[in-house]
């Protein structure tokens, strides 16, 4: 069987890269701009009156210009509270619906164009609840007369798969652990301990146990990141250490911060405390979905270059550890000075 050229390795090989390039870029995109989402939550309290917390991101002492919108007759009962939270503006108030809200659809005026998104939680006075995402590409919905399970737990995984394809300094860390790791036996042990890791801390701080603040915990992520780098080195230069013999120590440690990194695509909503555990499973589902994608993709590329024989230069070949370390270097300075305001 004859081998493929090395100019028709190079053409099978560029639509996979190109792909993989256009992700990052995208996802270095999106982590210029803090992706916390707004969160609407309407509770039913009795016919036709319902409790109403909106919760909206703030960027210093600005809030984001979004506001509810229902297609029916809506009349607030009670004046507006606003107070900060955080981050955050929290406003409450009390409506009267003149028709079922069922049937509504409800817009998020204001979010189309922007880089953040809507939660959308409804519960009514017969034990039935309402769940839904809105984004900038489609702001608004029907509200149903019943939601199933199952479309309930697709709004949670997206929001999780979501949350880590766009968390580069996530899949970063990640990158950096495929690159010291070899055997296959201790990669998934790494893997593995990473999930075990980071799945403690998302539900610890959902749940509302213990939290983090966000400047520092950033800072931290990069330098977990940053860390990495060194130990790359020493892979390249065949010479050892403690990461490199015991990776998924290293991994576990650092997982339960990046856990508190997962867990602000959930805890910064201020859902209902009876509502979270059901949207903890099925986020934590999507982020190890997300993980599991990226760790697949990067394994198929080595696996490709190894089938087609694939010489790259060194430099071109050591560059996925370039990048771990000086984005690594870059986001602790870039964090850390944002820790003191400068």
């Amino acid at each position: 069987m004859n081998k493929p050229s090395p100019q028709l390795r190079v053409t099978l090989l560029l639509p996979l890269l190109l792909g993989c390039a256009a992700t990052l870029l995208a996802g270095v995109q999106a982590l210029a701009h803090e992706l916390r989402p707004a969160y609407l939550e309407l509770r039913e309290r009795s016919a036709g009156e319902f409790a109403v917390m909106w919760k909206t991101p703030m960027r210093g002492d600005l809030r984001l210009s979004l506001w509810p919108e229902f297609s029916g007759q809506v009349e607030p009962t009670t004046d507006i509270t606003s107070v900060r939270s955080n981050d955050a503006a929290v406003q409450k108030w009390r409506i009267r619906t003149t028709e079922p809200l069922r049937g509504q659809s409800i817009t998020i005026a204001g979010l189309r164009g922007t880089m953040t998104d809507a939660l959308v939680r409804i519960e009514f006075a017969d034990g039935a609840s309402w769940v839904k995402r809105l984004t900038a590409m489609e702001p608004a919905a029907v509200i149903p007369a019943r939601q199933g399970a199952w479309q309930l737990a697709v709004v949670y995984v997206r929001m999780g798969l979501e949350h880590i394809l766009l968390g580069v300094d996530h899949l970063l860390f990640v990158l950096g652990l495929l690159l010291i790791v070899r055997q296959r036996s201790m990669l998934l042990k790494t893997i593995t301990a990473f999930t075990i890791a980071h799945s403690i801390t998302l539900a610890i701080a959902t749940l509302g146990y213990a939290s983090a603040p966000v400047a520092p915990l950033n800072a931290a992520i990069a330098l977990s990141i940053l860390f990495l780098g060194p130990e790359i080195v020493r892979v390249w230069r065949g010479e050892t250490s403690f990461t490199i013999r015991h990776p998924w120590v290293v991994a576990f440690a650092f997982g339960l911060l990046h856990g508190f990194g997962f867990a602000s695509g959930l805890s910064t909503t201020g859902m209902a405390r009876a509502a979270i555990p059901q949207a903890l499973l099925w986020f934590n589902v999507g982020v190890e979905l997300g993980q599991l994608s990226f760790v697949a993709v990067i394994l198929a590329l080595i696996r490709s270059f190894a089938v087609l024989e694939v010489r790259w230069p060194v430099l071109v070949a050591r560059s996925p550890g370039y990048a771990v370390g000086a984005c690594g270097a870059f986001w602790s300075i870039q964090r850390t000075l944002m820790i003191f305001g400068r």
